[in-house]
């Protein structure tokens, strides 16, 4: 759960959500209740899974296999030429 929850640009400090005695109920409603702006994003969800995409490459781990080259909006190669994954 607590990989879900944006720490930068948020009042997760100042709402004590660091805390490691806080339950996943009590997280959820401060996430999803009082401050969605505390969700990290994104979250894909394919018949494959479902998964937080962070870094946004991972989302292809979620998609059928990639035929051929695909690289990041950035430029960075995420499938070769051979459709294989570059870690």
């Amino acid at each position: 759960m607590r990989e879900a929850i944006r720490k930068k640009g948020t009042p997760y400090a100042e709402l004590g959500l660091d805390d490691r005695m806080l339950s996943d109920d009590q997280l959820i409603d401060a996430m999803l209740v009082e401050h969605s702006i505390l969700i990290n994003r994104p979250f894909v969800d394919t018949p494959n899974g479902a998964r937080l995409c962070r870094p946004s490459e991972l989302v292809i781990d979620l998609l059928p296999p990639q035929q051929g080259p695909f690289s990041k909006e950035d430029g960075k190669v995420v499938i070769d030429e051979s459709g294989k994954r570059v870690r």
